[in-house]
């Protein structure tokens, strides 16, 4: 298997079959509103509009299961990311990214990556006790700790990395360029 056997919903409702992204490197975040990670959005776009065009997509799917940190719905939460950060990455119908509710590209990509650790320093610590009291096995499962969780995909459609929403930005950015 590999992420082009999965199909997920746009905003509107509408089905895309992920195989549509065929030769792309794809960067996969869940993402919320009124999150601390929430000004990742801008750096997001910033990686965006430099390489879109050398065939990178970030496909944004807006999730409310950590602390309800995405409440809208699939049209306020959009215009919320277009009109404060001017997102202009595909964004597809808020899901869920851990359970039983978890849509089936969640559900591999968790099964198919591992918790890394949030790094080190204050944010770090912050995220480890906060994540704690929702998963006490937290190190040791794939499943999404929080929001702006972000796996990269290569132009094969395989994974190849996942970056906590702790992770430096920077890092993020030169693990797209090297694919590109």
């Amino acid at each position: 298997m590999n992420v082009y056997d999965f199909t997920v919903k746009t905003r509107k409702g509408e089905d895309v079959a992920l195989s549509d992204f065929k030769g792309k490197v794809l960067l996969i975040v869940n993402t919320a509103t009124g999150c601390g990670f929430t000004p990742q959005y801008k750096e997001l776009q910033e990686i965006y509009d430099a390489d879109k065009d050398k065939g990178l997509e970030i496909l944004d799917f807006p999730c409310n299961q950590f602390a309800n940190q995405a409440p809208g719905d699939d049209e306020e939460i959009h215009t919320f990311c277009t009109g404060r950060f001017g997102i202009t990455f595909p964004q597809y119908a808020k899901v869920d990214v851990n359970g039983e509710n978890a849509i089936p590209l969640y559900k591999w990509l968790t099964e198919n990556t591992k918790f890394e650790g949030f790094g080190k320093g204050p944010q770090a610590l912050m995220m480890s006790g906060v994540v704690k009291t929702m998963d006490k096995d937290y190190k040791n499962n794939g499943n999404i700790k929080w929001n702006f969780t972000k796996i990269l995909i290569d132009r094969e459609g395989n994974i190849v990395s996942r970056f906590e929403p702790t992770a430096s930005m920077d890092k993020v950015k030169a693990a797209v360029e090297e694919l590109l």
